[in-house]
Parts: structure tokens; C-alpha cells; sequence
């Protein structure tokens, strides 16, 4: 992929990957807390595999328009995290996720980019509704989903894992 803005918010720039991105992307995912959630062994991800989700990615983009992209702070341009829509696998929807690092929790960037996001998805007619879930114990992110007005839809196994299941319509955002 090539370096280009996706997206920009007041704090944020979505951006898409370039090689030599990897070892953001490793750093972002050897942090226990960052990757305790989006596993069944909730371990960090090694390098291999960051590859891997970056090569992904690059191809859902080029299939899509949309992929999980690069997340930096506006101001300086500092490496942040992830976020973006993937084509879940098992349902073949658009699921809305995201992954920011540790020392930049608590200060609202989730629910910027979660909103972003949606307003994106429904003003370039990505979908008509995508899904995003959240372990049941991640009440950080629960409450990401739920301040962006995606609507809870039931808790079940997704990705191996226990998580609460939420959507969001083209409805649901134009009625916030």
C-alpha cells in the first residue's frame, strides 16, 4: 500500500500501511494488554504475524476500499494503533475494529475513530450496517460500541472468544 490519509478526526489521521510499518504494528501487539482480547491465548502477536494481518489487510484493501489502517495522533504523527472495518470471516459482514496502544487509553481516541468511522462507512455506501464485538470483559471497548450508538444484538462465541455482538444500520447513525 501506499502511505495516503484515509481519514482524518480533530486528534486523528487513519492512514494506510507501508512496509516499513511492521515494527509499529509488532509494537502495538506485544503489549499483553493491547492483544489480551483479540485472542483465545491472548498473547501477543509475533512478528510473522503482524506480517501476515499487514499483507491481509494491503489485499482487503485493494478488494475493498476498506481494510484496518494505521492510526496516528494528528498533531506530531505518532504511531498510536489500529482501526478500521475487515470482512468477518464467519458472517461475511464488515466488523468495525480497533486497537490502540496502552499509554494512550483513557483519553477518548477509540470513540473518535469508532465514530469516524461509522459516519465513514455510511457516507462512502460501504454497507448498509457492519457488526463490531468486544470480549465480555472488555468494558472499555463495550462502551466504545455503545457511545457510537451500535445497538446490542446478543453475547456468543465470536473468534473463539466470549464476546457481546453489537451492529449498526445507516439508520441507527442518521437517528444520533
Amino acid at each position: 500500500m501506499t502511505d495516503e490519509t484515509v481519514l482524518e478526526t480533530p486528534r486523528l489521521l487513519l492512514r494506510t500501511w507501508r512496509d516499513t510499518d511492521l515494527d509499529d504494528l509488532v509494537w502495538l501487539h506485544s503489549h499483553v494488554q493491547a492483544s489480551r482480547y483479540l485472542s483465545i491465548t491472548g498473547q501477543p502477536w509475533t512478528r510473522d504475524e503482524a506480517a501476515g494481518r499487514m499483507t491481509g489487510w494491503a489485499e482487503e484493501y485493494r478488494l475493498h476500499g476498506v481494510t484496518k489502517f494505521k492510526l496516528q495522533r494528528r498533531d506530531e504523527g505518532r504511531f498510536i494503533g489500529r482501526a478500521g472495518f475487515s470482512i468477518f470471516a464467519a458472517t461475511g459482514q464488515f466488523e468495525l475494529g480497533y486497537a490502540i496502544a496502552p499509554q494512550f487509553w483513557g483519553q477518548g481516541y477509540a470513540t473518535e475513530i469508532a465514530g469516524a468511522l461509522a459516519n465513514f462507512s455510511f457516507e462512502r455506501k460501504i454497507g448498509d450496517h457492519f457488526i463490531a464485538f468486544a470480549h465480555v470483559d472488555n468494558t472499555a471497548s463495550l462502551n466504545v460500541l455503545q457511545k457510537i450508538g451500535m445497538r446490542f444484538q446478543h453475547t456468543g462465541p465470536m473468534n473463539g472468544l466470549q464476546a457481546h455482538v453489537y451492529t449498526m444500520n445507516s439508520s441507527d447513525r442518521r437517528s444520533r
